[in-house]
């Protein structure tokens, strides 16, 4: 795997579960890391742990990370966590968007709040991110934007995800289709953009929703998702941009 030694990276989401996986996994490859995320506190769900916790564990390994509270839904918040990054450790090399707010609902009883909500925090948050990071990649000689999606967004593969995820499935079909459709325009600021779909990945969200008596045959723990992380991280916009790309086939169909 490629190395980010004097490298900056963000991943947002990174209190638990995938993001916090990918956020320690930049970190143990050298990669000053500034993980965001809403948990600074225990949350009473019982799904995991804080940003505080994450950054712990990196420092405990000898690796270099902050912590930074962030709503993604407010877009102070994102421009603050830029600036985090760039007061902290002099730039940004890397943008990890993992986090999103689930909206469950059936359509029958969903509401345009909900709807509302869930482009606010899920898509526009892309948007401006994206906006706030372009420039001081550019000022590093470029940088990599990875959005983390998922196979809810394929329309080939059926009814991916249960009743109720409606919302969430438009989400990341959006998610996706903002990554491709943005990457030409970020070529003059040599910033690559792509989309990464993890897989099954048993994270604590996972654990609790499916249950204890669950089948986790084929499911994968979160650090297995940092190898593909750590390649699309390393490119420009003169490698790999503008994709949607499946880690489970990482090595195989892709790069």
């Amino acid at each position: 795997m490629a190395r980010f030694d004097g490298r900056v990276a963000i991943v947002t989401g990174s209190s638990r579960g995938i993001g916090r996986g990918l956020a320690i996994g930049l970190a143990d490859l050298g990669a000053s890391v500034v993980c965001a995320a809403r948990t600074e506190t225990k949350s009473p769900d019982g799904l995991g742990g804080t940003i505080h916790e994450t950054v712990e564990t990196i420092r405990a390994a000898g690796g270099n990370a902050v912590a930074q509270r962030c709503d993604i839904g407010n877009e102070d918040d994102l421009k603050a966590l830029i600036d985090a990054a760039v007061a902290g450790f002099g730039g940004l090399d890397v943008l990890v968007n993992n986090a999103m707010t689930e909206v469950r609902a059936a359509f029958v009883d969903s509401t345009p709040e909900q709807w509302d909500d869930s482009m606010r925090v899920n898509v526009r948050s892309l948007y401006v991110t994206a906006k706030a990071a372009v420039g001081p990649m550019r000022e590093r000689g470029g940088g990599s934007i990875i959005n983390i999606s998922s196979g809810a967004a394929d329309p080939n593969i059926g009814p991916y995800m249960p009743p109720g995820y409606f919302i969430y499935s438009v989400a990341k079909a959006a998610l996706e289709k903002f990554s491709t459709a943005l990457a030409s325009e970020l070529v003059p600021f040599n910033v690559a953009i792509n989309a990464l779909r993890p897989g099954a990945v048993k994270t604590e969200h996972a654990a609790k929703e499916l249950g204890p008596d669950h089948d986790w045959t084929g499911w994968k723990e979160p650090e297995a998702v940092v190898p593909a992380v750590a390649y699309l991280a390393a490119q420009r916009a003169d490698g790999l941009t503008g994709r949607v790309v499946d880690s489970t086939q990482f090595g195989t169909t892709w790069p």
